[in-house]
């Protein structure tokens, strides 16, 4: 019996080459695309497909909780994490939110598919590096300066990472929390404690490292 997917992607050209790269493969087939959370949600209660590829970077949606959303209407859900965002800061929190893998959009087409089968397999996917990392970090073995910087990152929570993200992105107190229909006073408070965290002296100092770590988590 084919496996049946769906893609959780934003960008068009992107979803359509994953589309044709999925059902190149024997035994696959891609039941439908959907762009944002809810039509995501949707599409799992329509077709109840074995298995989902998830952006985790869906406009001004949080991708984690997409993935919690999809996982509470079908536990059975086999969900693969392909995004740009830095596996070093997002793997370990999508496995966390009920993902089975992550895997890097730079990496080579045929990846895909053996992330898909590792998965469906009933093991995790993650990269030779992202594995490394994590025996480190749990071992107490890393001492690099990035290494540091990345505990200092992963100490944020998910909402706190989000509103981080958007701080790099040049977005101010307001459009943050339309964006995430907050109180300013909500979107100051998050921003406080990323502050106290990252150990940020001044508002200003925040933004720069928001703006520096906002490239370094899209690119490797």
């Amino acid at each position: 019996m084919d496996t049946t997917v769906v893609l959780v992607e934003d960008h068009p050209l992107f979803s359509k080459g994953l589309l044709q790269l999925i059902e190149s493969e024997k035994g696959f087939i891609v039941e439908g695309e959907a762009r944002t959370g809810e039509e995501a949600l949707s599409l799992i209660k329509e077709k109840k497909p074995q298995f989902a590829i998830v952006d985790l970077n869906l406009g001004d949606e949080d991708g984690l909780e997409i993935i919690k959303m999809l996982k509470q209407e079908q536990p059975s859900l086999f969900v693969l994490v392909l995004s740009m965002f830095d596996e070093r800061y997002y793997a370990e929190r999508a496995l966390k939110a009920g993902a089975h893998g992550y895997i890097m959009k730079e990496e080579a087409p045929h990846k895909v598919i053996d992330a898909i089968k590792t998965i469906l397999s009933g093991k995790i996917w993650l990269s030779d590096n992202e594995r490394d990392h994590l025996y480190e970090y749990i071992s107490g073995n890393s001492a690099k300066e990035t290494d540091k910087w990345c505990a200092s990152i992963n100490t944020l929570s998910n909402r706190q990472l989000q509103i981080f993200n958007m701080i790099g992105k040049g977005l101010g107190t307001i459009e943050i929390a339309n964006k995430l229909n907050l109180s300013t006073k909500t979107i100051d408070a998050h921003k406080e404690h990323i502050k106290q965290k990252l150990h940020c002296n001044s508002s200003q100092e925040l933004r720069q490292l928001a703006v520096e770590c906002n490239s370094r988590l899209i690119t490797k």
